[in-house]
């Protein structure tokens, strides 16, 4: 089996090469990455739990789902794919913004990636891929901000800097 490859970047977004994702991971070097929002027609997002026997983050709560953009892959292209993958549907996705974090986890991995972030709207139930998630929900933004601070630690890492950063958009924009 080949491991994935991650898209190098720039601060600029410009790629810059390809590497082993464990191995971007393990060297904390930027990479092209993206995190899609699902609301409804109450204005909720799908979360979902990660799955347990997943090798950083177990059953921890994060947004609809993220990855990493594929060598020849739009972002909107890489979003609509591992929506798919992991939740089992497909729903138009627009980009909104991008920014660059740094989030180190327990493990010695560290997330260092400039991340598109992209919503998307879906108001049925999702088809679960079990090997990537163990359960899911809709959530209330509002709600999802005040958990967050009285629970933060069954929210991954990268979920809380993202979630802050899609929370301030919403704030600013009109969508």
């Amino acid at each position: 089996m080949i491991e994935e490859q991650v898209i190098l970047v720039n601060e600029q977004d410009e790629p810059i090469g390809l590497m082993n994702k464990l191995e971007a991971h393990e060297k904390a070097v930027l990479h092209r990455a993206f995190s899609v929002f699902v609301l409804n027609k109450n204005n909720e997002i799908m979360l979902q739990q990660r799955a347990h026997q997943k090798y950083h983050s177990p059953l921890l709560w994060t947004n609809t789902c993220c990855s990493h953009q594929r060598n020849g892959e739009t972002n909107i292209q890489a979003g609509t794919r591992r929506l798919y993958e992991e939740m089992g549907f497909k729903t138009e996705l627009k980009e909104l913004f991008h920014f660059i974090y740094k989030a180190p986890f327990d493990n010695g991995l560290t997330e260092h990636e400039l991340d598109h972030v992209m919503i998307g709207y879906y108001n049925d139930e999702p088809k679960i891929n079990e090997e990537e998630v163990e359960s899911w929900k809709w959530m209330k933004i509002e709600d999802v901000k005040t958990d967050m601070i009285q629970n933060p630690d069954i929210y991954t890492v990268w979920f809380k800097i993202i979630f802050d950063e899609f929370y301030h958009y919403l704030e600013d924009h009109k969508i």
